[in-house]
């Protein structure tokens, strides 16, 4: 029974012609506009644009960064141990932390 299934499967995608499988032209399409997003000086990179952020200053030694209030817009909840004397950097956003010495 599977094994007739697979072949089903087989047969049936063999079918599709070779250009709608073809995915090295979505890559092309890609890689042109952001080769074009990049030479454009007058905008900032999304890099620049977050580093100018000043890093958030937390009172505990761990922060939970969501990326964004919204959970919609946001992204995974990422826990970040602030015990480094440089900000800690949140992998998903680039949002930088630091542990708030108020001693």
């Amino acid at each position: 029974m599977a094994s007739s299934l697979f072949k089903a499967l087989v047969e049936s995608s063999s079918k599709i012609p070779s250009s709608a499988r073809n995915l090295s032209l979505v890559a092309n399409q890609i890689g042109q506009h952001t080769a074009k997003w990049m030479q454009d000086t007058s905008k900032k990179s999304p890099m620049e644009l977050i580093n100018e952020v000043p890093p958030i200053k937390v009172e505990g030694r761990i922060v939970a960064c969501e990326g964004d209030n919204n959970p919609a817009l946001g992204h995974p909840i990422e826990f970040i141990c602030l015990d480094r004397e440089e900000p800690a950097v949140c992998k998903y956003c680039g949002l930088r932390y630091t542990q708030d010495h108020h001693h």
